[in-house]
């Protein structure tokens, strides 16, 4: 699993022109799975994103997490996330987990963020979507935990 983590100030998500989703500060997930991703992997990134200390504190130093800091999550599943560019220019997504098992991991990494209390907006899962958001810092954390299959 594979989570791409941006600190954001304000970030929405379009399907068709039609707003689905908006946060005005939190952070933005890019949400990723491959073949044998399930509960530990979700459980584990979930817990490390909500804790992840990347706000601001009163002296300016990144030393807040979300729960301390407050704001939403907004989070898009990004099979790309999973692109192999080794071998030619065009990506191969052979290692994105197929949509069927994709979109359970999905639906479940956004109720395990929900635990925490923090309130969570999403995309439409393999919907053409338009993000649009404002990168504080800019700041960009890559998280991953692995299965055994995904080295």
């Amino acid at each position: 699993m594979r989570v791409l983590v941006q600190r954001s100030g304000q970030a929405s998500v379009t399907v068709s022109g039609v707003s689905i989703g908006k946060i005005d500060q939190g952070l933005v997930l890019f949400v990723g799975f491959t073949e044998g991703d399930g509960i530990e992997q979700i459980a584990y990134l979930a817990k490390k994103i909500v804790h992840l200390r990347i706000f601001p504190d009163e002296q300016g130093v990144m030393n807040l997490s979300l729960l301390d800091y407050g704001g939403k999550i907004l989070s898009i599943s990004q099979f790309t996330l999973y692109g192999n560019c080794d071998k030619g220019n065009r990506p191969s997504y052979l290692k994105a987990l197929a949509n069927e098992k994709a979109v359970l991991l999905y639906q479940e990494f956004n109720e395990e963020l929900r635990k925490y209390g923090v309130g969570v907006e999403t995309g439409e899962f393999g919907a053409d979507m338009q993000v649009s958001l404002t990168n504080l810092g800019p700041t960009t954390i890559w998280l991953e935990r692995c299965s055994y299959v995904c080295k």
